[in-house]
């Protein structure tokens, strides 16, 4: 371990212990905003971090992009399909027969019943 990084190990415990600290001896109100400071450093460090990403991997972003898209879509037709009442996997509704059918049905009754008689 070379001595920048001990020195570097000193000063991130004093760090830490200061800014517990601070939070320790201050009022409620100004440790809430001290909690609210350190989230908003956190969401710029991120955005940083988030823009450096961007710009070295344009292609993984796109990527990620088209995919979130497409999940996106699906989930859109399926929910459009369950709305419409149309039969989706695992589900299944209950058609009643058409009158079609009964005609046909009393047609061969009568064909049947006319081919007994002869």
């Amino acid at each position: 371990m070379s001595r920048l990084d001990s020195i570097s190990d000193r000063v991130m415990d004093l760090v830490g212990q200061v800014g517990d600290g601070i939070r320790d001896h201050m009022p409620t109100r100004n440790g809430t905003l001290l909690r609210t400071g350190a989230a908003l450093g956190a969401a710029r460090t991120g955005s940083r971090v988030a823009g450096h990403f961007l710009r070295r991997n344009p292609a993984l972003v796109v990527a990620t992009v088209i995919g979130a898209g497409a999940a996106w879509y699906a989930v859109h037709r399926y929910r459009k399909k369950q709305a419409a009442g149309e039969t989706l996997d695992g589900q299944s509704r209950r058609i009643e027969p058409s009158a079609t059918a009964r005609r046909n049905s009393t047609r061969r009754k009568a064909a049947a019943a006319q081919a007994a008689d002869e």
